[in-house]
């Protein structure tokens, strides 16, 4: 039997794995990537981020979600960005990658990949501090300034990749970065790769070129009209495609050899408080049905986590993986 991390390769390279890749299966327990960041809640129930950007909980759902009152907006005018955003501060001293050297020390490497998470991304940066809707609108009417200030989120997370390099020496980065809704792209495939494609060739390439092996890139949107630029920045993995209205097979048809695709399990439909097995199993069905590939497929929640936002729900899903399994591997 392969171990996890053999399995994942032959999946992804297009080999003979023995079993379907469950979910984060062949991923350590995600190791934070970013030191500076304290989840706490303040007095006030709010979360500021290293940027101080504002996000708080809401009751009933999962994660943390941006505030864009007035007067809790960090970028209010993108032509002021170099008087509203500074960036957060050092990241090198080694007492800060303690905790995260000694949780990538723990994981066998030859049975899994020592995996760092990192959230948000650059374009999700962009809109944490100025505001989503503003971003947009100024892709259009303010793109040398909106160049400016990703040039400057791309140097933090240039100084982030230099220092998890040095520290954690992952073999995988899982990196959120939120590309599009469920039915459409933010932005023109064309704006995509004029704002964002040398960005992220530029971060992902630092990581290649420092011994990590795979990089996992979360958007759990539409998005198949981005997979050629997601292959040339260098994702191996694209995580949380949507079944619903992205082609997955036809996209392992074309671009297999370079590209997997990991996700089809929609998470919006199952992964809520009253969940049900029932619904889980024909939710997990469907999307077996409809993705008949064993190889450059990983059945996944499309939730960008190596666990579910509700009780219960991940642990059933792998159930149901390991039984599909089961069935379509026997001999």
């Amino acid at each position: 039997m392969l171990t996890p991390r053999q399995n994942l390769l032959e999946c992804i390279r297009g080999g003979h794995p023995d079993r379907y890749v469950n979910m984060f299966e062949a991923f350590s327990p995600m190791i934070p990537g970013n030191p500076l960041l304290d989840p706490t809640l303040n007095e006030e129930g709010f979360m500021i981020d290293e940027w101080g950007a504002t996000f708080r909980t809401i009751e009933g759902q999962p994660g943390f979600f941006p505030v864009h009152e007035p007067g809790r907006i960090v970028c209010t005018d993108i032509t002021e960005w170099k008087d509203q955003v500074t960036p957060p501060g050092d990241v090198s001293d080694p007492a800060l990658w303690e905790a995260a050297a000694a949780a990538a020390a723990q994981v066998d490497r030859s049975e899994k990949f020592v995996c760092c998470a990192l959230i948000p991304g650059v374009f999700e940066r962009l809109h944490h501090l100025h505001e989503i809707t503003e971003t947009l609108a100024d892709l259009y009417e303010e793109p040398e300034a909106i160049h400016e200030l990703i040039e400057v989120i791309v140097d933090w997370e240039l100084r982030l990749a230099e220092a998890i390099c040095t520290y954690v020496k992952p073999d995988a980065i899982f990196h959120h970065d939120d590309w599009g809704t469920q039915i459409s792209t933010f932005m023109a495939p064309e704006m995509f790769e004029e704002f964002l494609l040398e960005p992220y060739k530029r971060i992902y390439g630092y990581y290649k070129d420092h011994g990590v092996e795979l990089i996992i890139h979360h958007s759990d949107s539409f998005g198949e009209t981005l997979v050629p630029y997601m292959i040339e920045m260098g994702i191996d993995i694209w995580q949380g495609a949507l079944r619903a209205t992205n082609d997955i097979p036809a996209l392992i048809d074309r671009y297999g050899d370079r590209i997997a695709i990991m996700g089809g399990i929609e998470s919006q439909v199952i992964d809520k408080p009253d969940w049900t097995e029932e619904e889980a199993r024909r939710e997990v069905e469907a999307a077996f049905d409809a993705i008949p590939r064993t190889t450059g497929f990983i059945p996944c929640l499309t939730s960008g986590a190596d666990t579910g936002g509700y009780p219960g729900i991940y642990e059933y899903v792998t159930q149901l993986i390991d039984e599909r399994s089961e069935r379509d591997f026997a001999q």
